[in-house]
């Protein structure tokens, strides 16, 4: 094997392992995940709060889930932010006027996380999460966690959670 093409596969070689590591998260993104799912104590509840995609291929395009929450407590819950852990998912509050959003990660332009919505004791709400396994390009293949956080006036926060194995 001559030398020009020992160069040109190990370029080749680093591309593809660079373009692996450029798609995980990074430790510091999981570290902020972990405290949030350590805090918590949201006023509101859902019977399911993680749902797994199983395997999905990027080429099927975008997959959702919904959710319902409710307010099981007797006073008002004022959601005030609904943010998601990373840009490749999205999410929407199903409300009686019609739905608000997308929520999206904070900073990275375009989906809003701010909201104001009240939800009256006994009464619910659907969030739907969408997931796009095209979101990270090539490099976004093999399991993927996300989370969405719903924040009310109190500082309480509910999650969700989606999983999928992505193929290409």
């Amino acid at each position: 094997m001559s030398s020009k093409s020992l160069i040109i596969g190990a370029i080749v070689l680093v591309a593809i392992l660079g373009l692996m590591l450029w798609g995980r998260p990074s430790a510091g993104a999981n570290n902020a995940l972990n405290q949030t799912n350590q805090s918590g104590n949201s006023s509101l509840a859902a019977a399911e709060t993680f749902f797994d995609f199983g395997t999905i291929t990027m080429k099927a395009g975008n997959v959702e889930r919904s959710f319902e929450m409710k307010n099981p407590t007797d006073a008002d819950v004022k959601i005030v932010s609904i943010v998601t852990s990373c840009m490749c998912t999205t999410a929407y509050l199903e409300t009686p006027s019609g739905a608000k959003g997308p929520f999206g990660m904070p900073g990275h332009g375009g989906a809003a996380t701010r909201i104001s919505e009240t939800i009256k004791p006994g009464e619910s709400r659907v969030v739907k999460v969408v997931f796009d396994p095209n979101a990270h390009g090539p490099a976004g293949v093999g399991l993927m966690e996300r989370v969405v956080m719903i924040s009310d006036e109190n500082g309480g926060t509910l999650q969700l959670q989606i999983k999928a194995m992505v193929t290409p």
